[in-house]
Formats: structure tokens, sequence, C-alpha cells
């Protein structure tokens, strides 16, 4: 049976490297430095990411990210949702590169339900809130 200090170990190593829509939202807004990637394919990404991301689909990422990532920055990965292991698959990738890498859990499906800022390629898409994952306040 595990123990206390196990489960304490077991979650802090998980939040060192996951983090989710809203805690990527708040260092977005608060200027912190890091690059979010976006790992999905062409067809999705023009129909919808998240503000700010770059595209770079997960089996491109070993030949691009030498070439277009500074190591020096921190990276998010997302993929669609968390039926999706395409950010589980980049993250492994950029940390196999030796980037410091964190997977955004609920993916662009999450970020998108709880109405944070998303784009197209035909530009800004509207902000929808659902109210299964989001807090409504009056």
């Amino acid at each position: 049976m595990p123990t206390p200090e196990d489960a304490v170990d077991y979650f802090q190593r998980r939040l060192q490297h996951e983090t989710d829509p809203a805690d990527v939202y708040a260092a977005q807004r608060a200027g912190d430095r890091f690059v979010i990637i976006d790992v999905r394919n062409a067809e999705a990404w023009a129909q919808g990411r998240v503000q700010g991301a770059t595209h770079i689909p997960h089996a491109d990422l070993p030949a691009r990210a030498p070439r277009e990532l500074d190591p020096a920055v921190p990276v998010v990965v997302y993929c669609w949702s968390p039926g999706c292991n395409g950010g589980v698959r980049g993250a492994l990738a950029l940390a196999s590169l030796g980037y410091d890498v964190k997977e955004m859990i609920g993916g662009f499906e999450y970020w998108s339900r709880e109405g944070l800022p998303t784009v197209a390629d035909d530009g800004p898409l509207p902000r929808t809130f659902d109210p299964l994952v989001t807090v409504m306040r009056r």
C-alpha cells in the first residue's frame, strides 16, 4: 500500500510535468516567458487553436524543434482533448530533446470550453463558456 509520502511525491511529480488551461492562460496574461505548441494536424489547427500558440505537429517536433524553439524557453504542448495522447507524444519528443516541457491537460477542448481566447485561420472565434467547466460570475 502506498504511503502518504509516496502520494506527495507522485502528485508533486505530476505537477512538474502537467498544467491546465486556466494556469496557462494566467501565465500568458502575466507575461510569463514560455511557448505554447499545438501538436494537432493542419486541419485541426486551421479550424481553431489557442490564441498565441505555434503549430508544430507532434511527428514534426524532433526535426523542427531544434531549428525553431529556444531550448532556454519553457514549452507547453497540447492536443485536442483528454481523449488524445498527441500532447503526451509531443511532450515526450521535446523532453527527449532536452526541453523544459509540460503537457496542458484537457487540451484544446477544455481551453475552448472554459471560454479562453481562441483563433482560427479566419480570425478570432467567439468565446463561449461551458457551465459544466466554468463558474459564471454574475
